[in-house]
């Protein structure tokens, strides 16, 4: 079956931002105006199409990426809506992963902020082309040039402003377009497409000439026969103009810059003629790459192509089961299609595929090299898994998996929902690879994990309300970690004999500190002195003893372990034997290489009116926080600082009751940091305290 759109008229992309810069408002006008909804979404009021959830209705936030499909000009937009707010950054890593350009929303009044630069550092890392749209230039204190330069500054790209507001603050009524050198207003008073396009204002010439000028410079560097043209003197068309920008904006030299207010309904066509004219098909793009029994391998963007897709996210839905959503790289996919799963091995069969509008669906035959869509049927697909032809297997890179900071301990009200509470707590654990669930080995607790404070809200709330199991929930605690300050060496002998075939292995292991190198084991047994085949197993037990810790049962990080020698009996040795000897020598050897623990710090950036500049700081270094620098805006600053997690619960209310409710901010994992003998020590004494009360 044909597909119905050429790939080359094919664009993926998210809309990414820092929280309340407009990005959901963003697609709601784009859905609007490329004929999707009939109604205009709002985030405020709760109708936003693309925060479906009732909890991204409630608190007006977006919680989880919803993709959606619309066309313009002939050309097919996927989009992917991600959330803003820094506790679901998982959302937006396996977004990106899967996506071939970008439209990063900058709120006109507060420029580039910190989620800002953490999410275009994401996209900077699977080298994703992106236009920015400067929203909210309607709002007083709204500055285009200034959030312009914040784009160079803070993101390190070059940006190549397409357009100037027309106006500002109130006054604000449209664009000026510097390729064709024209006025575009907007009528914001009503609901349909109408614009107006006229001549330049007398008063604006002078500074559209300069821009446009600047922007002509910006494009002939992107392209080598229009730069000879240019110093030939040679007039350059605008479609030349588009062509040399297009060129530069997908080998990620300059970033094309629009400006509008979608609130407004101001600047969306002319955003969504920039995506279908810069941003990047994917058939412009590299063959993805990946690889298969340890050699490299490619695959091109044509359904003629042996399939190649990923599974970026899974979602478990009350009607139809999971649901896995795929970007299909090469090939093309029908239902009832049989496909293999490099990862466990295993062959599954494709039941129905859906193109997804939101929490809305649209059954559809198959999908095409290039597609984003949903599937049915796939019951042991997560999160990062290829899928591949059977005759020509393929391994993609999966996705990265933030570690959770904050853990809660949570318990069933009732004795009969326990099994309820982990099944539910599992689905969730599969849809969110950052959320985690351990049961205590020593407390016998519940302990869910998750990468802050809202986080684990939503999911409490979600268990309530979607699943129907009332929890209890203790206080949030931190992830702490622990790691070594001294090296240490080891010859352990695990000697056992039970009346039948005894247990022998000795190994002799070095563990030494290495800083942020995460956890490192290597084997340097020559000679035979421990089998090759039992090297696994002393690995399984080394790492099982450092996720059990030294000091207060928290995972050991940055070390190095290395096996240096070791013996063997031919009857008595066994997988399970060098397991238990790793084992029970890191966890001697850890005891006596000077353990310490360490802290997750944040990084916060407070945007505080002035006035009360002086009580945020106070309030700060009474938390242990530390000032990074400090910025002045017009009426206000922002405060960059460092502050330790544990010292960061409740903070949102602290910060409006000092403020009067009026300072923002926003907090991002940053390091781990050692935390000091006199804080630690009632930290490890609680943590005694509680494993031996459940002994």
């Amino acid at each position: 079956m044909p597909r119905n759109v050429p790939i080359e008229r094919s664009r993926n992309i998210g809309i990414i931002a820092h929280i309340d810069a407009g990005k959901t408002t963003t697609t709601e006008r784009i859905l609007y105006f490329t004929g999707v909804s009939h109604r205009l979404g709002d985030v405020d009021d709760g109708t936003a199409i693309m925060d479906w959830m009732i909890q991204e209705r409630e608190r007006g936030i977006t919680i989880t990426s919803a993709a959606t499909t619309c066309s313009w000009q002939d050309h097919r937009i996927n989009i992917i809506d991600t959330p803003g707010h820094v506790d679901f950054t998982m959302e937006v890593e396996r977004s990106l992963r899967v996506l071939d350009g970008a439209v990063i929303v900058f709120c006109g009044v507060s420029g580039v902020e910190p989620q800002s630069e953490t999410v275009w550092r994401q996209a900077e890392r699977f080298q994703i082309p992106a236009i920015a749209f400067i929203n909210k230039m309607d709002r007083q204190g709204a500055d285009f040039s200034r959030t312009v330069s914040m784009i160079r500054d803070r993101l390190g790209i070059r940006p190549a402003p397409l357009q100037l507001p027309l106006g500002s603050a109130d006054e604000f009524e449209g664009i000026i377009d510097l390729i064709e050198m024209r006025a575009v207003r907007f009528d914001p008073g009503s609901e349909d497409r109408r614009i107006e396009i006229g001549p330049v204002p007398e008063q604006l010439q002078q500074a559209a000439e300069l821009a446009r000028q600047e922007l002509i410079e910006t494009a002939v560097e992107c392209d080598d026969e229009l730069m000879a043209a240019y110093l030939d003197g040679v007039p350059i068309p605008s479609g030349r103009l588009r062509q040399a920008l297009r060129l530069g904006t997908i080998a990620r030299k300059i970033m094309p810059v629009f400006c509008g207010s979608a609130f407004r309904n101001m600047g969306i066509q002319p955003l969504l003629d920039a995506v279908v004219a810069l941003l990047p098909s994917p058939a412009d793009l590299p063959p993805v790459s990946g690889s298969w029994s340890g050699q490299p391998d490619a695959r091109q963007a044509t359904d003629s192509e042996s399939l190649s897709a990923l599974a970026f996210k899974v979602m478990n839905d009350p009607h139809v089961g999971q649901l896995t959503f795929l970007r299909v790289y090469a090939g093309s996919l029908q239902s009832g299609d049989r496909v293999l799963n490099p990862r466990s091995g295993k062959r599954e069969r494709i039941g129905r595929l859906l193109r997804m509008h939101a929490n809305k669906r649209e059954e559809i035959d198959a999908i095409y090299a290039g597609d984003i869509a949903a599937a049915i049927g796939l019951k042991a697909v997560i999160t990062g898994d290829t899928l591949c032809a059977e005759e020509r297997p393929i391994l993609l890179e999966s996705i990265r998996r933030p570690v959770p900071v904050v853990s809660v301990a949570v318990a069933p009200q009732s004795r009969a929902d326990t099994d309820k509470l982990g099944a539910s707590l599992a689905k969730m654990a599969q849809e969110d690879p950052s959320f985690t669930v351990v049961t205590d080995p020593e407390t016998n607790e519940v302990i869910i994990s998750g990468m802050g404070e809202l986080h684990l809200d939503i999911v409490m709330d979600r268990l309530l309300r979607e699943f129907r199991v009332p929890i209890s929930a203790g206080p949030p605690q931190v992830a702490y970690r622990e790691t070594l300050t001294a090296p240490a060496e080891l010859n352990y002998r695990h000697s056992k004999q039970t009346g039948g075939r005894g247990q022998f292995a000795q190994v002799m292991l070095r563990i030494e500190p290495a800083p942020d190198g995460g956890v490192m084991f290597e084997s340097r047994i020559t000679g035979g002195a421990v089998p090759r085949e039992y090297i696994p197993a002393v690995e399984r037990g080394v790492r099982r003893a450092l996720d059990e810790g030294a000091l207060a049962r928290f995972p050991i990080v940055d070390v190095h372990v290395t096996l240096l020698d070791g013996a063997f009996h031919e009857v008595d040795s066994s997988d399970l034997a060098f397991e238990t000897a790793g084992f029970y020598a890191v966890r001697e050897m850890a005891r006596g290489a000077r353990p310490v623990l360490l802290e997750p710090i944040m990084a916060l950036d407070i945007i505080v009116p002035d006035g009360f500049v002086g009580d945020v700081i106070k309030d700060l270094g009474s938390r242990r926080g530390r000032i990074k620098g400090m910025e002045t805006r017009t009426g206000s600053s922002v405060i960059a600082a460092l502050l330790p997690l544990g010292e960061s619960f409740g903070y949102t209310t602290v910060l409006r009751s000092i403020t009067q409710g009026r300072a923002v901010y926003s907090m991002q994992f940053s390091h781990y940091e050692q935390l000091s003998p006199a804080l630690a020590e009632p930290v490890v004494r609680a943590r005694s305290q509680a494993n031996r009360s459940h002994e």
